[in-house]
């Protein structure tokens, strides 16, 4: 446990992580994937699945940059655009609840853009949950490719997410 919890603050920038909690990598897929469906709530814009924008750095690694630490001028910025993270709607320093009734699925760069304001108070609208019959963040290509390449798995990154994509798949299928 104390591993996975090192892990996600270290590569997965999703939460502040208020009052020491941090959501396991299952919860925060299945968030992602079943509540929002790749969405970006505050935009409405179409996010990737994780996984996927790592096998671009991978396969392109002098365009697609990638920093542990999202160090953001060691970072490509389709990682800040594109990878999904969870925002707290209503933030915890202005009274906001640390559960998944006060999470939305947004990108890093409107993560960090709205802080600890209200989206009443930046002019934000928060926008309608993805369908994932219409979108599912390139899911399925993810997939795909990790199944014709299993060299991919051997990043640790890539590897966790896929274990937690197919748990929640598996939760999917099972509802």
């Amino acid at each position: 446990m104390k591993d996975e919890l090192l892990y996600l603050k270290r590569n997965l920038p999703f939460l502040s992580y208020a009052k020491g909690k941090t959501p396991n990598l299952l919860t925060l897929i299945n968030f992602v994937v079943l509540n929002d469906g790749f969405i970006d709530r505050y935009s409405g814009n179409k996010l990737l699945f994780p996984g996927l924008i790592k096998i671009l750095t991978i396969e392109f690694p002098d365009i697609f940059k990638y920093h542990r630490n999202w160090k953001i001028s060691e970072t490509h910025m389709i990682y800040w655009d594109l990878c999904p993270t969870i925002d707290y709607l209503i933030p915890i320093v202005r009274g906001g609840q640390d559960n998944e009734s006060n999470w939305i699925t947004t990108s890093m760069v409107r993560n960090s853009a709205k802080s600890n304001w209200t989206i009443e108070e930046i002019g934000w609208n928060l926008h309608d949950k993805g369908q994932l019959d219409e979108w599912d963040g390139l899911v399925n290509y993810f997939m795909d490719l990790t199944s014709k390449n299993s060299n991919y798995e051997k990043d640790n990154y890539i590897r966790d997410w896929k274990v937690g994509l197919l748990k929640a798949m598996n939760e999917i299928k099972n509802k």
